[in-house]
């Protein structure tokens, strides 16, 4: 998963992101709210980890943003230094989803990313076929089939277009798929993603009348919608 880190305390900062890196989550941080604020319009991330206190934007004035312009907002964590009820209610109140007390063990820590992670996605179903509509997703033959139509994928076509399955009608950026399928490999040419979203276009045959629908978002990246198949 891709975690956004919010918090202007070092020495903590480099902690979550060694916790974060042991569980397999790729994470980037941030050390002031208005920071943050800005790469959530250019970027997609699976949880935000958000400081109370940050200079130029604080944790809940971030969460509240959050909330009001986001198409789909992320999971937050909310970090405080101190246990403070009402705080803490307030901000449950207002669309956080978990907090963590500082300082807190890794055990701890790592528990309660992976519960929040684990209500909000199914992206680490087990299963081995997993449906969409009418789509079948079989993860052992790399196969994706729509009405008894079996249509084979590469390994990478078939992991992004089951990302965008498990993530559909939210937008995600072009960052955001590099780094979750290619790992943001250096060097990758910039047309690689255009050219499997394109395949997978193709193959799926993502339109209306199967119900999806593959959007092109002008400097940002894609967006599979749900679409009534009549349109």
């Amino acid at each position: 998963m891709r975690i956004a880190i919010a918090d202007d305390d070092t020495a903590f900062v480099d902690f979550l992101k060694n916790v974060t890196s042991a569980d397999g989550h790729s994470c980037v941080v941030f050390n002031d709210g208005q920071s943050l604020v800005t790469q959530l319009q250019r970027e997609t991330f699976d949880l935000v980890i958000l400081d109370w206190h940050m200079p130029r934007l604080t944790g809940p004035e971030v969460l509240g943003w959050i909330h009001q312009n986001l198409e789909v907002p992320p999971p937050v964590i909310m970090l405080t230094s101190q246990y403070n009820k009402s705080d803490i209610a307030r901000t449950l109140s207002e669309g956080a989803d978990d907090f963590i007390v500082k300082p807190e063990t890794a055990a701890v820590i790592s528990a309660r990313i992976d519960a929040v992670l684990r209500r909000t996605s199914q992206r680490n179903a087990p299963q081995r076929h997993i449906d969409f509509g009418g789509y079948r997703f079989d993860r052992l033959e790399s196969t994706v089939s729509f009405d008894g139509e079996e249509q084979k994928l590469t390994a990478k076509e078939f992991s992004l277009a089951l990302l965008f399955f498990q993530n559909t009608n939210r937008p995600l950026s072009r960052g955001y798929l590099l780094d979750m399928i290619w790992n943001s490999v250096a060097g990758l040419p910039t047309r690689t993603l255009d050219v499997h979203v394109s395949h997978i276009r193709a193959k799926l045959k993502l339109a209306a009348g199967r119900g999806y629908r593959l959007q092109t978002i002008v400097s940002y990246g894609y967006r599979l919608e749900v679409c009534a198949e009549d349109e």
